[in-house]
């Protein structure tokens, strides 16, 4: 099983941001002659380790990997103002790492997983000098109506009355009706159960909004990526229970950018099936570089 407690060989590392540290896993690329980074950003409620699995097959292939925690997000410090979490103001601060990152000589490629998508492509509208946008499982605007949608309504309610530890007790007793919970190892129930706890109430509100009212912005980026000729890729599971495939696939249709699908995979390609992802993205991003 592949999770975000997987072994991996990366090094926790603090990076330079505008709220304070960003948190971050950084591993060497095997062979540093590409002197590429690929820069990992994770979705609502996520973090750095939930890219564990895949970051000892990136390095292994040639790619420095930075995966990081957005502000807000379990080891990295946030702000309190809820509307500095949309994906405007934390794409800002993407782009200001990938600047300091590219300052060191190296080309970067930005992958974002779910919201980290939407905030990836903020990075872009923000001018972050990229080699290669990968958008995994993410979609062009807001989440689509659906039991993930529902539950951030019903969640931003809960939070309002009962708070971070509030919130995640009900998280805990829902989830101890789920036989799939239930068959979880205990310490990556704790490792959940610590990473919400650590999320400002802020940052789990204003992610929340960003989710349910990012207008569509594709035609936007289609513009800036053809204009400064960067290549895309939208990479999905064919049974995503966020946005549809049909949705991403038309959104990649959109962007001109390479498209795939990864079957009997949901929303976490990067723990659900690493392997088939990490054949998907390897050879993607070889033919960016070598093109």
């Amino acid at each position: 099983m592949y999770s975000q407690i997987s072994p991996h060989r990366a090094a926790h590392v603090d990076l330079p941001g505008r709220y304070g540290t960003i948190a971050a896993l950084r591993a060497p690329a095997v062979d540093d002659a590409l002197r590429v980074t690929a820069l990992l950003v994770p979705g609502y409620t996520g973090s750095k380790e939930d890219f564990a699995p895949i970051v000892d097959p990136i390095a292994d292939a040639g790619f420095e990997v930075v995966a990081i925690d957005l502000p807000g997000q379990q080891d990295s410090p946030g702000p309190d103002d809820e509307t500095l979490y949309r994906p405007g103001p934390l794409g800002a601060v993407v782009a200001e790492l990938i600047e300091k990152i590219a300052a060191e000589g190296r080309r970067v490629l930005l992958l974002g997983h779910s919201y980290g998508g939407l905030v990836s492509r903020a990075a872009v509208f923000a001018g972050a000098p990229i080699v290669g946008l990968t958008l995994m499982a993410s979609g062009p605007s807001e989440l689509p109506a659906g039991p993930r949608r529902t539950a951030l309504e019903v969640g931003e309610h809960v939070l309002a009355e009962k708070g971070v530890e509030g919130t995640q007790q009900l998280n805990e007793l829902r989830s101890s009706q789920n036989p799939a919970w239930a068959a979880l190892p205990q310490d990556l129930k704790d490792f959940y159960r610590t990473r919400f706890l650590r999320s400002p109430a802020a940052a789990l509100l204003g992610m929340s909004n960003g989710l349910r009212y990012e207008p569509d912005q594709v035609a936007k980026l289609a513009r800036i990526l053809r204009s400064a000729q960067v290549p895309a890729l939208v990479v999905c599971g064919d049974a995503d229970d966020a946005w549809s495939p049909a949705t991403q696939r038309d959104m990649a249709e959109r962007l001109d950018a390479d498209f795939a699908v990864l079957p009997g995979v949901m929303h976490s390609p990067n723990t659900e099936a690493p392997h088939e992802l990490i054949a998907t993205l390897l050879p993607t991003w070889r033919a960016w570089l070598t093109s």
